[in-house]
């Protein structure tokens, strides 16, 4: 009988020694989570912030490395779902600062947690982009005052003719080379679709709007106009300099998608297509996020390549840390732009 004890107590110690080890990574987690709570609390009695979203490493270093970026002395950072939140002043103002990652999960994923953590006044994001107006250059600037999701289509059945709600169609039919009519392309065509707004400004609860296009905020828009005739740098080092010295354009219309655009014919059907200057993959997902949540935004991006109407390589490898110094130094002069202090309420 003791023997038979003695099996029944292996499982039994088993058990507990597996139930064990799977707490104590819950208690640590508790524990941290108890301890950012605290930190959150303490850094928002200081705020409100300005949030600042870039998105990788380029944009990083060229902001970082042309700011007079005072951390916090008691918070300088938080670290929260792998990322880091900066905190400190730029030019006095108050600022929280991310690197959220390359695409549309990311940027709204780290914007949504901003809001969500940080006593924020509004949003600034900015980055590079293709350009996709010929009447652009590379190394320019762009502040637009409309962003498309231009990812989210369908992709229709070659056998169906094109109809139903679609802001507009591409026909892969119309590619072919040699040039033909297209009737026998199974790849068919697209039909872009509208994004489904929730909103705080929507009347009716947990029914979204239908919008092609996000708006950034007036009110900003109108303060970064006074930027326009700012100092742009036109060289990369003094032997790789561009033809003519950048310039900065406040007003033109934007499209994201997850996908990035080297590709000349592409390049063309966005701009005659939507009108749209410039090509990222995180704009529209960081705007919509703040039209949501009822926040100010502005995006501000720095013209990178031609998205594939160059001839050869894409120029995104020479000009990129040129297009990002730029971006940085109209971020810079917006922040200086924005008054100490004002009411969040007048720019939702």
């Amino acid at each position: 009988m003791a023997s038979l004890d003695h099996t029944l107590c292996l499982p039994l110690l088993f058990i507990l020694i597996i139930s064990t080890v799977h707490v104590l990574p819950a208690s640590a987690t508790r524990s941290h989570k108890l301890k950012n709570a605290i930190t959150i609390r303490e850094v928002n009695r200081r705020g409100p912030y300005i949030g600042l979203v870039t998105v990788f490493e380029t944009e990083e270093n060229a902001f970082l490395g042309s700011v007079d970026f005072r951390p916090d002395p008691a918070h300088p950072f938080l670290d929260l779902s792998g990322r880091r939140f900066r905190i400190g002043k730029i030019h006095g103002k108050k600022v929280v600062y991310v690197r959220c990652g390359i695409g549309m999960v990311n940027a709204a994923a780290a914007t949504q947690q901003m809001i969500d953590v940080f006593n924020m006044k509004g949003i600034v994001h900015f980055g590079i982009a293709g350009n996709i107006n010929n009447s652009m250059s590379i190394g320019d600037v762009s502040i637009p005052k409309q962003i498309t999701n231009a990812g989210l289509w369908d992709w229709l059945n070659p056998d169906k003719a094109e109809g139903g709600d679609y802001a507009a169609y591409l026909d892969f039919g119309k590619y072919t080379v040699p040039q033909g009519d297209g009737s026998d392309s199974m790849l068919g065509s697209i039909g872009y679709s509208y994004e489904e707004l929730y909103s705080v400004s929507i009347g009716h609860k947990n029914s979204p709007k239908k919008v092609f296009w996000i708006n950034t905020t007036q009110e900003w828009l109108q303060l970064a106009a006074g930027l326009e005739k700012m100092e742009l740098l036109q060289c990369v080092n003094a032997t790789l300099c561009l033809p003519e010295k950048p310039k900065l354009v406040v007003g033109l219309k934007a499209a994201t998608a997850n996908t990035f655009v080297d590709n000349a014919a592409y390049r063309d059907f966005l701009y005659y297509t939507f009108g749209v200057s410039s090509s990222d993959m995180e704009s529209s997902a960081v705007a919509m996020t703040c039209v949501s949540n009822g926040y100010p935004v502005i995006v501000i991006r720095g013209l990178s390549d031609l998205a594939g109407a160059q001839t050869g390589d894409n120029a995104v490898r020479k000009f990129g840390s040129l297009a990002a110094t730029n971006t940085a130094r109209a971020v810079l002069e917006f922040i200086k732009k924005l008054p100490p202090n004002y009411n969040l309420n007048s720019y939702v």
